[in-house]
C-alpha cells in the first residue's frame, strides 16, 4: 500500500512539473511539495524512525555536494561575466551562419563536457549563448542541443557524468578502456540530432545581441582583468577533476577553493576602485544574481527521486527487468530510458548492487553499456538529467518544448549510439549477442 502511494504521488509531482507552464505552478513548488509528502508518508510508514532519519542525512549529504558544486560553478560563470569575460570567447567566433555556430558550439561541448562534467559545461555554455545569441528562440534551439552533447561527452570520459564516475570508483570500468569503447558511440549519439538541426537551420542567420547599456559600462573591466578572470574561471572549473583525482575530495571542494582563489584575485584587482565597483564585480553581486529558484527546484526533486531508492522501489524494477527481460542489453537500454524519467544516480546504484564484479567483472559489456545508456538516456526528457535540468532553469525551457522539439531527436542519437556501441563490441570480442 505504502509503495503505490509513494510511486502515485511520485508521477503526480513529475506530471506537475512537466505541465508547469499549463499549471501556471512553479515546477520547485511542485518538486518540493512532492518532496515533502514522499519522504513524510515513508516516515510515518515505517517502523524504523532511526532507519528513516539516516537514510535522509545520507541523501542529504549526496545533495549538499551537488547544490554546493551547482552554486559555486554558477558563481563562478556570473564573476566572468560581470567582467565580461565570455567576450573573450565569443570574440573568436565569426561565422554567422546559425548552422554552422551549432556545429562549433556542440564540437566544443561535446569535448569540454568530458573534461569538465555536462552540468558545469552546459551552464558555461547556456552563458555564452546569451553573448551569441539575440533571439531567445535560436537560444532555444542551442539550448536542446548542449543538453544532448554535453551528456554524450560526458558518457565517454570517467570524470564526465556522475554515473560514469561512480563505476569508474567502484570498479566496474577502467578509465583508457572506457574513453577507447565509448568515444564513438557517444559521437554518434550527437552527430544524428546536430545533423538534422543543422539541416533544418540551414540558411538561417545568427544574430548577436544587440549593443545595450549594460551595468557593467558604469564599472568597466580593462582587457587584461577581462582575460584574467576568463582564464582563470576557466582553468578552476578544468581544474577540479584533477583536484578531485589528487585529493580523493568531492568535486564541491575543488570548485569552492576555485572560488575563494577567484575572489581573492579579483579583491586584488580592484582594491584600489570605487567600493560601487568593488560591490558589482565581486562575488557578492555574482551570488546575488545565480537563479536560486532552480537550485531549490534541484533540491526538491533529488529528495523525491531518494524516496525510490529507499523504498527499494528501483531494486525491484531492476530485479523484474533481469527476471522478465533477460537480454543485457535490452535491460540495460530500458534503463537508460527510464533514466529520462528517474535520475540516473539511483539507477546505477541500483545495478552496481544487483550485478556482482565477481559474475561480471571491470570493464565488461554490462558495465560499459550501462555508462553509454545512463549517461545519455537522460537526454530524452529535458529533466532526466542535471544538464538538462540546469538549462531548463536557465533559460525557462518548457517541458513539452523540448518533448516536441529534442526528445525524438535526442532517442534516435540514443538507439544509434546503442547500435553501433554493440557493433563494436562484438567485433571487438568476436562474440554474437
Amino acid at each position: 500500500m505504502m509503495t503505490t502511494l509513494l510511486i502515485a504521488i511520485f508521477i503526480i509531482t513529475y506530471a506537475a512539473i512537466a505541465f508547469e507552464y499549463k499549471l501556471m505552478i512553479n515546477k520547485s513548488a511542485s518538486a518540493l511539495l512532492g518532496a515533502g509528502l514522499l519522504w513524510s508518508i515513508y516516515a510515518v510508514s515505517s517502523n524504523d524512525v532511526q532507519l528513516v532519519n539516516k537514510e535522509l542525512s545520507e541523501t542529504l549529504i549526496g545533495i549538499t555536494q551537488i547544490v554546493f558544486f551547482l552554486m559555486g560553478a554558477m558563481t563562478i560563470v556570473e564573476v566572468v561575466d560581470a567582467h565580461d569575460g565570455f567576450d573573450v570567447a565569443t570574440a573568436t567566433i565569426k561565422t554567422t551562419c546559425l548552422a554552422s555556430l551549432m556545429q562549433i558550439v556542440c564540437v566544443v561541448t561535446f569535448f569540454l563536457s568530458a573534461i569538465l562534467d555536462n552540468l558545469t559545461t552546459t551552464i558555461v555554455m547556456m552563458s555564452l549563448m546569451k553573448k551569441l545569441l539575440d533571439k531567445r528562440d535560436d537560444r532555444l534551439m542551442f539550448a536542446g542541443m548542449v543538453v544532448i552533447a554535453a551528456n554524450a561527452g560526458g558518457a565517454w570520459s570517467p570524470i564526465g557524468d556522475i554515473t560514469t564516475t561512480m563505476l569508474w570508483i567502484g570498479g566496474q570500468i577502467t578509465a583508457i578502456e572506457i574513453v577507447k569503447s565509448l568515444i564513438i558511440p557517444s559521437a554518434v549519439n550527437l552527430a544524428i540530432p546536430l545533423l538534422i538541426t543543422s539541416w533544418m537551420l540551414r540558411g538561417k542567420v545568427a544574430l548577436p545581441p544587440q549593443q545595450q547599456a549594460k551595468d557593467t559600462q558604469a564599472f568597466p573591466s580593462s582587457v587584461i582583468e577581462r582575460n584574467i578572470m576568463f582564464y582563470l574561471g576557466l582553468g578552476v572549473l578544468v581544474a577540479v577533476p584533477a583536484f578531485k583525482a589528487f585529493t580523493h575530495l568531492p568535486p564541491f571542494m575543488g570548485v569552492l577553493i576555485g572560488l575563494g582563489l577567484l575572489w581573492l584575485v579579483g579583491d586584488l584587482l580592484h582594491k584600489d576602485k570605487s567600493f560601487e565597483a568593488k560591490q558589482h564585480l565581486g562575488l557578492s553581486h555574482a551570488l546575488s544574481r545565480i537563479d536560486m529558484c532552480s537550485i531549490v527546484f534541484f533540491i526538491g526533486i533529488l529528495l523525491a527521486v531518494a524516496i525510490l531508492e529507499h523504498s527499494h522501489v528501483l531494486a525491484s524494477v531492476a530485479t523484474w527487468l533481469d527476471i522478465t527481460v533477460g537480454r543485457q542489453d535490452m535491460i540495460v537500454m530500458l534503463i537508460g530510458i527510464v533514466s529520462a524519467i528517474v535520475d540516473n544516480v539511483p539507477l546505477v546504484a541500483a545495478s552496481m548492487s544487483m550485478y556482482s564484479l565477481e559474475r561480471y567483472p571491470p570493464d565488461s559489456f554490462i558495465w560499459e553499456f550501462l555508462a553509454y545508456c545512463a549517461g545519455t538516456g537522460g537526454s530524452i526528457l529535458i529533466i532526466g538529467s542535471a544538464a538538462g535540468v540546469a538549462a531548463m532553469g536557465i533559460e525557462k525551457i518548457d517541458f513539452v518544448w523540448y518533448l516536441r522539439k529534442f526528445s525524438g531527436l535526442a532517442l534516435v542519437g540514443y538507439f544509434a549510439g546503442a547500435i553501433v556501441y554493440i557493433a563494436e563490441f562484438s567485433i571487438r570480442h568476436s562474440i554474437q549477442l
